[in-house]
């Protein structure tokens, strides 16, 4: 059985996480009312959820689970006749009948040889393109999307705007997305 690594302290998520989440929801929707709202709603399903943290996951990694549930349900009702039905999913296990998507993450034990496997290409080909990128950008893009660094400690560190971070991460997904078309995809 796995150890509980990581808590949750949801009187912090707004200051600590609400940029990334933004951001990610951001890339999905590309429309800044309805990643605010997602981010509401993942907040109150986490809120409501809390007590099923088994901190077997960081706290942004069980949060963006349930914010990925939140666009996924935002985008069936958009498409849905039916609107608003509620999505169930079932486990398949004999103590349970079915859970509430916001309530669960993925579980990682699904994860098969081949994912490894194209995660770990994934990796070095993003690697590989940021190598190419200018390096103080490609740094800033680093700090912030892979290690989670908080905006301010970033713009403090570079001496740039929280509005400059957030060109600079546009630039290098940009510069990222057309390398892994040529390198990585084709």
């Amino acid at each position: 059985m796995a150890k509980n690594l990581y808590t949750i302290t949801p009187d912090r998520w707004v200051e600590t996480h609400s940029d990334y989440l933004f951001n990610f929801a951001m890339g999905k929707v590309n429309d800044r009312d309805i990643a605010k709202d997602l981010i509401s709603e993942t907040f109150l399903a986490a809120l409501k959820a809390k007590d099923n943290f088994k901190g077997e996951a960081s706290e942004r990694t069980w949060l963006v689970a349930i914010l990925k549930r939140k666009i996924i349900d935002y985008y069936r009702k958009i498409n849905s006749n039916k609107g608003k039905a509620e999505v169930k999913v079932n486990y398949f296990s004999a103590d349970n009948d079915g859970d509430w998507l916001e309530e669960r993450i993925e579980n990682p034990d699904y994860v098969t040889i081949e994912d490894n496997i194209i995660n770990n290409e994934l990796s070095e080909a993003i690697y590989a393109c940021l190598d190419k990128i200018n390096p103080r950008q490609a740094t800033i893009f680093k700090l912030k999307t892979i290690e989670n660094y908080d905006t301010e400690v970033i713009c403090n560190e570079y001496n740039i705007t929280p509005s400059n971070l957030w060109v600079i991460i546009h630039r290098v997904r940009a510069a990222l997305a057309d390398c892994l078309k040529e390198k990585w995809l084709s």
